[in-house]
């Protein structure tokens, strides 16, 4: 055996050991109510609904795999967000997380503004008619581009992450002949309790300019001596998924610090403060996520507790939801299409769709629920591994779940919480086009971002 080869063996696959996994739950067909959009139901028949329609009429007419996306799910934690923060906050939807020119429309009806990061998601929000000083646009490394159309267009403030950054938009706002807006967004040293790659305010990440040694002051200097830039205060995200609002209070104290410099060297008190997004949602009957109301009441006591110690006015608190906007919204839908039983190991199931729809499992190791959604059973349960139809041995929707023994081929299973990053991230991975996503409201469905196409692949394939 070559020495680079590693011995397959009963637990190559990380199979759990008995007792280590989560014992099944009592009721297989009980719908977790933090983990689905909040009219998800079973009908008489045990069938999954959502929005008044049965998953199995959706997929005979949209088909599978597809996201379904409760429409008034969606447009209420829009207002529970913008409720909780009132009107002497700002509330950023955060676009990457999923973005359509549908959802562009629900955040300008409901009063949220938007986030985005890139040249399209820019040109998404502004097709769909949400007003420019609703936007700000963030980004490591915004091209050059991206920056002038942001200028041109009249964003409301551009997220600065560097020097150099600094000095091109103070360019092209002069070339322009405007005032930018603008934040700076600083990296304040804070260790999220979350996944390395979705950690983003430790030191040694390419986000931000680091408060640690003067670097984050010495760019509110740059920003103040350009007259082309309108500094409106300082911006700081310490990551995603975060359940425990502690790492904010860490975070806040050393950005208040900063205003306080900032005051004590330039006597300038700038007039905002944007402690970014990344709370968590439930994936899990398990996740125990905050309310908005909770986290504004939390967020704001801690600002005002900390610019009363640096004896500063409270500046205007942002936030910038998204996930916890999107994700609990949606579940995508997909077709049981075999099942392979490995005594005593585990059931693999695998589905129509897979890594292209939800590479998030595959990326962070992110846990999902899952529900046979077709029918209800009595079945026992059966621990299962649900994966998809691509050529990957990680292309896994579910590593380990509960379902019952009597799933069988055409079966519809549903994974919920997969509103936000998982069409965002979709790929076309072993040429399969992307799912479309499908808005369900008081008894109807509709479209809002369609099915690709095999047509659409070769589309692009220019030969």
């Amino acid at each position: 055996m070559s020495r680079s080869a590693h011995p397959a063996g009963p637990r190559h696959a990380d199979v759990l050991p008995e007792g280590h996994y989560t014992p099944p739950p009592a009721d297989l067909n009980a719908l977790a109510a933090p983990v689905w959009p909040h009219t998800a139901t079973r009908d008489e028949h045990g069938v999954l609904t959502v929005g008044g329609m049965s998953v199995v009429d959706l997929a005979a007419e949209f088909g599978t795999p597809a996201y379904f996306l409760d429409e008034a799910d969606f447009r209420a934690r829009c207002r529970a967000w913008r409720e909780a923060f009132g009107d002497d906050a700002d509330v950023f939807y955060a676009g990457k997380a999923f973005l359509c020119r549908a959802v562009v429309g629900w955040l300008r009806e409901e009063g949220l503004n938007l986030d985005v990061c890139t040249g399209g998601e820019l040109a998404t929000a502004l097709a769909a008619g949400m007003p420019p000083e609703r936007i700000a646009l963030h980004g490591n490394n915004k091209s050059t581009a991206e920056l002038r159309r942001a200028v041109e267009a009249g964003v409301g403030r551009i997220v600065v992450d560097s020097f150099q950054e600094i000095a091109r938009v103070a360019h092209l706002a002069a070339e322009l002949g405007v005032r930018q807006k603008v934040q700076i967004r600083v990296t304040v040293g804070v260790e999220a309790h979350t996944h390395e790659f979705i950690a983003t305010a430790h030191e040694d990440q390419k986000f931000g300019i680091p408060l640690a040694g003067g670097q984050a002051a010495e760019a509110v200097r740059r920003a103040l001596k350009l007259d082309a830039l309108e500094l409106l205060g300082v911006h700081s995200h310490i990551g995603s998924q975060i359940f425990d609002t502690s790492g904010f209070e860490v975070a806040a104290h050393r950005v208040v610090g900063l205003l306080r410099d900032v005051r004590d060297e330039h006597g300038v008190e700038l007039p905002e403060i944007d402690l970014g997004g990344g709370l968590g949602i439930a994936y899990t009957a398990e996740d125990d996520p905050k309310e908005p109301h909770e986290i504004a009441k939390s967020l704001g006591e801690i600002v005002r507790r900390e610019c009363e110690l640096a004896g500063l006015t409270v500046p205007r608190l942002s936030v910038e939801p998204g996930r916890a906007v999107s994700g609990p919204t949606t579940f995508t839908l997909y077709e049981v299409g075999t099942v392979k039983p490995l005594p005593q190991l585990r059931t693999y199931v695998s589905v129509d769709g897979g890594m292209s729809d939800n590479i998030r499992t595959a990326l962070y190791d992110a846990e999902y629920s899952v529900a046979l959604a077709s029918r209800a059973s009595t079945a026992e349960p059966m621990l299962s591994r649900v994966v998809g139809k691509h050529c990957e041995s990680g292309d896994i929707v579910v590593r380990d779940a509960f379902l019952p023994a009597d799933l069988a081929p055409g079966d519809l299973l549903a994974v919920p919480a997969t509103g936000a990053y998982c069409r965002s991230m979709a790929s076309n991975y072993n040429h399969v086009p992307r799912p479309p996503v499908v808005a369900v409201a008081d008894g109807a469905a509709r479209v809002i971002v369609r099915r690709e196409t095999e047509e659409d692949l070769l589309r692009l394939d220019v030969g």
